[in-house]
């Protein structure tokens, strides 16, 4: 392993573990004795929450809102992007690129206050769990979780510049996989005291697995489109590696639509869930999660992104343009108009089954593992955000290292 991958992999090591350390800040000012109580008995989505913020909301920590706000403010952008063209045109340039992202970090900030703001005022109503004045309290509040969610927002960033994958994505898998042995001891102790039969974990270790041979599956799927070149190319290229065939992934969107599914759901009914009104109140406890309505929300949003998300990521035009200027061409497909058209069918289809992929996975295992009483933890979403997150940096490390392969046969070769 090179110096390089090594540093990369310590980078984001140390900013995993800053970011779990901020887990454990809490905000002044409260009982975090009286909100642990709560959340521990909570199936709904404060369990949901809490399973995204890493356990952080149930210890009210600086970042108990996680990194949801930012994703938020991006899943705001890219919808804009791809209905205004001044947008998606700012996104394409470099210079533009910055604003972009700017506008996304005030978007960020604005979200974040008032998601705080409406935390803060549940908290109020809740008996014993606020040791402050409430005007004093609002206000630390607010501040405190627009400083944890900012630098999660900073953490994310670094990561992904600097460190091995997506930080972003990183942050939502540390906090998932912190709370596992939680979520094992628990279901431990349910055994034990005969609230959960032997059997039910049985089910549950079957449906798991189940569902990780699934993903790793589809994820490591690709339809391989077949390429020719004409002889002049060949014959300039012989020297070269020549990709023979275009990859196309059954899963194009990643790991993106779950986590977009899961933060447009959860931003209004964190507001709902404070509301006093009784309207808002029934449809907060007809969104709760694990109910009818929640999974054909989550299954409904999933596959929404799933094509939303793949057709930014998946550009057919681009990928005719460079085959016909290399000289390949699809056997039976002419080039240009004709093979875009062509690759854009595949990939159409593809994310098709993708997408139906996703919105199972996403919906299914849970709602197995919830008819069992088991942790959100084991759900559907959960174990996917896991693998896939797992196997996608993987991939970045193995291209790591073929990099710096060829970098050192290069330079000897000099």
């Amino acid at each position: 392993m090179s110096n390089a991958l090594t540093q990369k992999i310590l980078i984001t090591f140390g900013f995993l573990f800053a970011y779990r350390v901020l887990a454990y800040v809490p905000v002044p000012g409260v009982d975090t004795a009286v909100i642990a109580s709560f959340f521990d008995g909570s199936g709904g989505i404060g369990g949901m929450m809490n399973m995204f913020s890493g356990g952080a909301i149930q210890r009210f920590s600086i970042i108990s809102l996680g990194i949801m706000p930012y994703i938020t403010a991006s899943i705001v952008m890219e919808l804009l992007a791809a209905t205004f063209p001044a947008i998606g045109q700012m996104k394409k340039e470099r210079d533009g690129m910055q604003k972009y992202m700017q506008i996304i970090r005030y978007a960020t900030i604005f979200i974040t206050i008032v998601q705080g703001f409406g935390v803060s005022m549940g908290l109020q109503a809740m008996n014993g769990a606020v040791l402050i004045d409430p005007v004093t309290f609002t206000i630390i509040t607010t501040a405190s979780m627009l400083t944890g969610t900012m630098l999660l927002m900073w953490i994310g960033e670094r990561i992904t510049q600097s460190g091995i994958g997506n930080g972003i994505s990183l942050i939502i898998f540390a906090g998932i996989v912190s709370g596992i042995p939680s979520a094992i001891s628990n279901t431990m102790t349910s055994v034990n005291t005969g609230e959960l039969s032997f059997l039910a974990v049985i089910a549950m270790l079957v449906i798991i697995m189940a569902t990780i041979f699934a993903i790793i599956y589809v994820e490591l799927g690709e339809r391989r489109v077949p390429i020719s070149y004409s002889r002049k190319t060949i014959m300039q290229n012989q020297d070269k590696r020549v990709m023979n065939y275009i990859p196309i992934k059954v899963n194009l969107a990643g790991v993106i639509p779950p986590i977009f599914a899961s933060a447009v759901l959860m931003f209004p009914l964190t507001m709902l869930g404070q509301s006093s009104n009784e309207y808002a109140l029934m449809v907060a406890d007809a969104l709760k999660p694990g109910g009818i309505a929640f999974n054909i929300a989550t299954f409904v949003l999933v596959v929404f992104f799933a094509f939303f998300y793949a057709s930014i990521v998946f550009n057919a035009k681009d990928i005719a343009d460079n085959l016909k200027r290399q000289g390949g061409f699809i056997p039976g497909v002419r080039p240009g108009e004709h093979t875009k058209e062509f690759i854009n069918t595949v990939a159409s289809n593809l994310t098709g089954s993708g997408a139906f992929y996703l919105a199972l996975i996403s919906t299914l295992p849970f709602l197995l593992i919830n008819s069992i009483g088991a942790a959100f933890f084991f759900g559907g979403v959960a174990v996917l955000i896991i693998v896939q997150v797992a196997l996608d940096t993987m991939r970045k490390i193995e291209a790591q290292i073929y990099m710096n392969k060829y970098e050192t046969l290069g330079s000897v070769g000099l």
